[in-house]
């Protein structure tokens, strides 16, 4: 193989790359800001902090969740996030969505601390079990956060989060299960995600489809649509035990006249399907599993079902219950499948 001529690097080829650095630099620039965790949280809440599409989901499995709130209540250092300061006021999150999220459910008391490595004491313990002075230091603890100025591009944002996040790529439940649970229902499981109308209304990511998101999404309808009123927390978990079950036996006619009949409706009513609109290319999890489960227990109740006006699609209520925060949260999820079946209904 014929070696590469070495580049002698010229005096005009040094001035371009300094031009060039100090011009990417200045597409970068930030300051430090503390906002304490009771903020953090609140403003969250309410929109101040946001998480954009480009992001993963909550995927934080329980240990690392546990550990960031022991690591908070040890009074450990706890890595910078970084957000980035909109044009409309405000702040996206660029990196710390899993952070910020966990310590939202844990303030919200969806999350108790198990098998800590420290404080063994607190097993068991959600927020509302830690003594009053502690409650009180734990809202009043300061995160320290990199505030991207507004002249930021989107694209270096993301640039950003990619790299932060660049590290070895572990495999999702979604790609486990294909070794672990191989049995009919899983096979079945498979065939529905090939379906050529899901494919058409459910968009997702090349990437995604080859990493099983099409099968997470067809298990998650066929588990909430029987047993989201059981869901507490640990998505994979429980995806797990109703894999598990139905493993050893499934109706496999009656899952999938259900699983058609869902997306015969959603093509007839819903144009855009399950995107959030028109020509998107991504699926957002918690807004199929709103859309998907709610559509087909309406259907069980009236098979004949006549929806009428589906303004509430565009809705800020059905944008607060479909965004991507909460995921784990048992409440949140029958809250948005409750909200599109009673709207089907006219409840």
């Amino acid at each position: 193989m014929a070696r590469k001529a070495k580049v002698e690097i010229s005096d005009e080829m040094r001035s371009a790359a300094e031009k060039q650095i100090k011009e990417q630099q200045k597409e970068t620039k930030y300051d430090l800001r503390d906002f304490t965790i009771d903020y953090i949280v609140q403003e969250f809440n309410e929109g101040l902090f946001f998480i954009p599409d480009y992001q993963r989901e909550f995927i934080w499995p329980r240990k690392n969740r546990v550990n960031f709130i022991e690591s908070i209540l040890l009074g450990l250092p706890i890595p910078m996030m970084f957000v980035a300061d909109l044009d409309d006021g405000r702040l996206e999150i660029v990196d710390g969505a899993q952070r910020i999220q966990t310590l939202e459910a844990f303030k919200n008391n969806d999350l108790s601390l198990t098998n800590l490595k420290y404080l063994t004491t607190l097993e068991g313990f959600k927020f509302k079990d830690l003594p009053l002075s502690y409650r009180r230091k734990f809202n009043t603890k300061a995160l320290r956060l990199v505030v991207l100025e507004d002249e930021t591009t989107a694209e270096r944002r993301q640039e950003i989060f990619n790299r932060i996040n660049t590290s070895a790529v572990k495999a999702k439940p979604s790609e486990v299960r294909r070794g672990d649970f191989d049995s009919p229902f899983m096979q079945f499981i498979k065939e529905c995600s090939h379906n050529p109308l899901f494919i058409e209304l459910c968009p997702v990511s090349e990437q995604l489809t080859k990493r099983r998101e099409r099968e997470e999404l067809v298990l998650r309808f066929f588990t909430y649509s029987e047993k989201y009123t059981e869901f507490k927390h640990d998505v994979s978990k429980f995806l797990d035990k109703f894999l598990k079950k139905r493993s050893e036996s499934f109706d496999k006619d009656k899952m999938d006249y259900e699983f058609k009949r869902m997306l015969t409706f959603v093509k007839k009513h819903i144009p855009r399907g399950f995107a959030k609109k028109k020509g998107f290319k991504s699926t957002p999890r918690v807004r199929f599993e709103a859309l998907s489960v709610g559509i087909n227990l309406a259907l069980e109740s009236d098979p004949n079902l006549n929806p009428g006006s589906l303004k509430w699609l565009d809705s800020p209520e059905f944008k607060k219950h479909t965004t991507t925060h909460a995921s784990n949260s048992g409440p949140k999820l029958r809250g948005r499948i409750d909200f599109v079946k009673n709207k089907l209904l006219n409840k």
